[in-house]
């Protein structure tokens, strides 16, 4: 499943420390496990149930939301060389973790994506975290996940937690009328 997922999203190679990739990689695995998932029907899961006839997959969400992620990283210490510090493998493995959640919070019933059990009862960054504080994922990364939605309005967030929200949020809002 490793190389699958590998060549399915290649960003995971963005994570320098190769233990920190191993966890984020292990917690995909767990995800697609527990949600049931088939590679192929990733391809095709909406990022969002709430934008009618989505047509980003989740897969496509991932890796936008990475990308900007990487991007506004270089530029963001280019521009204020040495003003801040960003833990590079934190924000990147946040990214690539922050709708983790989703493959539980959803599921594919009949052609079509709907919320599961789990997704009526909790949102995607609630299972998130639980799902990747198993996997051993540092409190840093966790946090990312926790505050990235709604569920982190009013919370401190760290620089990573902030570049990831907007990130995640530029992401989303260009998908809705």
């Amino acid at each position: 499943m490793k190389k699958i997922l590998m060549e399915l999203i290649p960003e995971f190679n963005l994570i320098e420390d190769l233990t920190l990739r191993e966890k984020v990689l292990k917690s995909w695995d767990e995800a697609i496990k527990l949600g049931g998932w088939k590679i192929g029907t990733l391809n095709r899961m909406p990022f969002a149930l709430s934008i009618k006839n989505c047509q980003v997959s989740m897969v496509e969400h991932i890796r936008g939301v990475t990308q900007v992620c990487n991007k506004a990283e270089k530029v963001l210490k280019e521009v204020y060389k040495g003003k801040i510090k960003i833990n590079h493998d934190y924000l990147i493995a946040g990214a690539l973790l922050h709708d983790i959640g989703k493959l539980l919070e959803c599921k594919e019933e009949k052609g079509r994506f709907i919320k599961s059990k789990s997704g009526l009862l909790l949102r995607h960054p609630f299972s998130g975290v639980i799902l990747c504080y198993e996997q051993g994922i540092p409190e840093e990364i966790l946090h990312i996940i926790a505050v990235h939605s709604k569920e982190g309005d009013g919370i401190r967030k760290t620089i990573e937690s902030k570049i990831l929200h907007y990130a995640d949020f530029m992401n989303f809002g260009i998908f809705l009328p």
